[in-house]
């Protein structure tokens, strides 16, 4: 299998006045293999969310090396990185992230926006991805028109929209009651097996953790198991 994330010796610290200096991640080493579900589990303030934000390169590391499907993000520029976030990587967030005033489909037609799709190509696939995550029928609805659950699904329906190789997912089910996290894990698993998309679950909830194939523990900016 090929590795997707190859993460070495990573760092990130944060300046916060000489000579105070805030070491969030402590040299990190990840390796993701294509088609894996992972999840990454750590307490608040264990440093899962700085790293989630470097793996999905909406920041950089501090110093350390990181590729992602063989490109070495370290060489890269912002538009390079912009192109990468845009076409590789889908975000699916705790607080969905929708646009109040655009309908599901719209939602889900922005990133493909983006990377220069047509029209007609855009309304296809955002219509085929949303039956897909069971949203068929809620389409032309705009977000505050649906459920949290029913949000997160256009949501990972809108981060499937360039195909990427990668969806990260953080905290997906945080602002979820039970019943509807365990729908939408059930995507995420559909996803993973019949999509065959790697997929990195960001979670503090070790119950969600165990689902997947592979757990990685980060408790004060380091690796731990």
């Amino acid at each position: 299998m090929d590795n997707v994330i190859e993460m070495k010796k990573i760092v990130k610290s944060f300046f916060i006045g000489s000579p105070n200096e805030l070491h969030v991640l402590k040299g990190i080493d990840i390796t993701i293999k294509k088609g894996e579900f992972v999840s990454i589990v750590g307490q608040s303030g264990s440093g899962k969310s700085t790293l989630m934000n470097i793996i999905g390169a909406l920041d950089r590391p501090t110093s350390g090396e990181y590729k992602l499907d063989d490109a070495n993000l370290n060489e890269l520029n912002e538009d390079d990185l912009s192109d990468i976030r845009n076409q590789k990587i889908g975000f699916v967030f705790q607080t969905f992230n929708l646009i109040p005033r655009s309908n599901a489909i719209r939602n889900v037609e922005v990133p493909m926006l983006y990377n220069g799709i047509n029209s007609s190509k855009r309304i296809s696939r955002a219509k085929e991805l949303l039956s897909m995550v069971g949203m068929g029928d809620r389409m032309n609805h705009l977000p505050n028109e649906l459920s949290g659950g029913q949000k997160q699904r256009v949501a990972i329906a809108r981060s499937m929209a360039n195909n990427p190789s990668i969806i990260l997912a953080d905290e997906p089910t945080g602002a979820l009651d039970t019943q509807t996290g365990r729908m939408v894990m059930d995507i995420f698993h559909k996803l993973h097996k019949e999509e065959k998309k790697t997929i990195v679950l960001i979670t503090h909830n070790a119950e969600l953790a165990d689902e997947t194939e592979r757990v990685i523990t980060i408790k004060d900016g380091e690796i731990i198991n």
